[in-house]
């Protein structure tokens, strides 16, 4: 009787229950569903951000990092280029010519008469370059056993120019390289790379335009800064990862006499904007400078 009598004092109570617990069913609903579309919004938004991120050419580098964008870009007064094969054996190899009294007699029987290999290294950029460039002092940087740089001295040869080529290298390969490579020797832990590129130097006769030096892109680089060699053509071709050619790029830049010329190779590689073509694209976008191609090698003009 007391539900009866409560249903007849209130008779619209369960319409308003009902209403109530609809009303209610539909925040709940409404609250859901705002949850599942802000946590898929943020899934697609990441994963599109992701996507732009690995197909862009610039890295996500501001203000708010303004280091990784400042390499050297003062270096010494320029030697004159006369002077820049003397300088190097005097800094380098205390007046004396690394292919005085070469091979040494533990070497000579582990070398090869030829063994010149390298990749990419007879396109026609290189002749292109030459001709219209004109370059007294050649700048390699990742020079392996030289091919490039022997088919360089041999067309600058052919143009009736004595290019001095520096090839810079550590000369230790990479880890795993002789799996590869097997007839490139080894002496308690040194692999005679350098021996082996001088041999073939020798070899071609070129040793009056091409001279190693025989270290690390950047601690080279930093020297020749340091002691005023520059290049007129200088070639981009050590490491592949983006951290290694960003600053190889950056750094040679810096000893790239004006309307000179630097390039490389493997932009159009799998590797794709993770590697070489990453790097070579935020450099010319930070200096203002435009990337040309010449087969397989990428061209950028000094301002």
């Amino acid at each position: 009787m007391k539900e009866e009598n409560s249903v007849r004092k209130y008779p619209g109570s369960s319409f308003s229950s009902q209403k109530y617990t609809r009303v209610s069913v539909y925040i709940i609903l409404l609250g859901v569903a705002y949850v599942f579309g802000f946590f898929s919004a943020s899934t697609i938004n990441r994963n599109v951000d992701d996507e732009v991120v690995q197909k862009s050419s610039v890295s996500p580098v501001g203000p708010e990092f303004p280091d990784l964008l400042r390499f050297r870009s003062r270096c010494a007064d320029p030697v004159p280029s006369k002077l820049v094969r003397q300088t190097i054996l005097d800094r380098l190899f205390n007046s004396t010519s690394p292919y005085e009294d070469f091979p040494p007699a533990h070497a000579q029987p582990l070398l090869r008469r030829k063994r010149i290999k390298g990749w990419g290294s007879n396109g026609p950029v290189f002749e292109n370059l030459i001709r219209r460039v004109q370059p007294r002092t050649i700048i390699e940087v990742g020079t392996f056993l030289g091919a490039s740089a022997i088919h360089m001295a041999t067309i600058a040869h052919a143009f009736g120019l004595r290019s001095q080529i520096l090839c810079i290298d550590d000369f230790r390969g990479w880890p795993g390289f002789r799996d590869k490579f097997h007839d490139i020797k080894m002496i308690n832990g040194d692999i005679l790379l350098l021996h082996q590129f001088i041999q073939n130097v020798a070899y071609m006769n070129v040793t009056e335009m091409v001279i190693p030096v025989p270290f690390s892109s950047s601690s080279a680089l930093g020297k020749l800064c340091d002691w005023g060699v520059y290049g007129d053509l200088i070639e981009v071709d050590a490491g592949h990862d983006f951290h290694s050619a960003w600053s190889d790029i950056n750094m040679a830049y810096a000893i790239l006499r004006p309307g000179g010329v630097i390039f490389g190779h493997d932009y159009f590689t799998a590797a794709d904007d993770r590697g070489v073509r990453r790097a070579v694209n935020l450099f010319s976008r930070v200096k203002g400078l435009r990337v040309q191609f010449d087969g397989q090698h990428w061209v950028i003009e000094s301002r």
